[in-house]
């Protein structure tokens, strides 16, 4: 399958991850922890350039936590995908089915409980150190919670329809991406972010709609092989930029 549109979705896909509400109302407490600064000392107006050469730091490492595991996911699913070769088109359309199911739930319009369970991988001491930054987001990858499971299985899901361990990788890189550089930007701006957190907070359920309806879309798109139609239609006009 032709995929000159899906590094922007993966991408897309990233940021509702991190916009979602079990990460976005959380970020405060994941600097705090991945840094070992307290929170008094993140907001502090003293010292900022200390603080901030530990933040970025701490950060990027946690980044590449998280960003390792979901490529390595996103080439395991493709993997599978090319060695399932033969079933690509029934792989498709039950892949589009569980989107959308996945869409409805983020909308709150279907209830799974098994979706509603976290399966974390954590510790109760940061290890220390930058490598202990990187663990900690391997953790976090690992940590299948309600509302980011379903947007990343939905890339793994078109990953596995690529037949292209490439293709995969780049998937994932997006998605790493977007869900990634707004967490560092937040990161280093924490005093901006908590003034700003309330005012989105109130939009939160917005947010969840936002995000079922992104995957219904996605969903009926790879259900429909639409994809296909749609990056030929940019790949005549000199679009595309990414090949399976």
């Amino acid at each position: 399958m032709d995929q000159n549109i899906s590094l922007f979705i993966a991408f897309g896909a990233g940021f509702l991850s991190f916009i979602a509400p079990c990460v976005l109302p959380l970020l405060p407490s994941y600097v705090s922890y991945i840094t070992g600064l307290s929170f008094q000392e993140l907001t502090q107006e003293f010292d900022r350039g200390r603080i901030k050469i530990i933040t970025i730091k701490h950060s990027l490492l946690f980044i590449a936590g998280f960003s390792t595991i979901f490529i390595l996911l996103g080439a395991s699913a493709s993997f599978a995908g090319k060695i399932l070769h033969d079933y690509q088109n029934v792989i498709r359309k039950a892949g589009g089915i569980l989107i959308i199911l996945f869409g409805l739930y983020i909308m709150g319009l279907l209830r799974w409980s098994f979706l509603s369970r976290e399966a974390k991988i954590g510790f109760t001491r940061k290890p220390s150190g930058l490598w202990g930054s990187y663990l900690v987001g391997n953790a976090f990858a690992m940590g299948w919670t309600a509302c980011v499971g379903p947007i990343l299985g939905t890339i793994l899901l078109y990953a596995s329809t690529t037949g292209s361990v490439g293709s995969g990788i780049k998937l994932l890189t997006a998605y790493s991406l977007g869900l990634g550089l707004p967490l560092f930007i937040t990161s280093l701006a924490i005093n901006s972010f908590l003034v700003h957190f309330k005012k989105v907070q109130k939009h939160m359920r917005l947010i969840q709609i936002i995000s079922g309806i992104f995957l219904l879309a996605v969903g009926v798109l790879i259900f429909t092989n639409y994809f296909s139609i749609i990056s030929s239609y940019l790949q005549s006009w000199g679009i595309g930029w990414m090949r399976g």
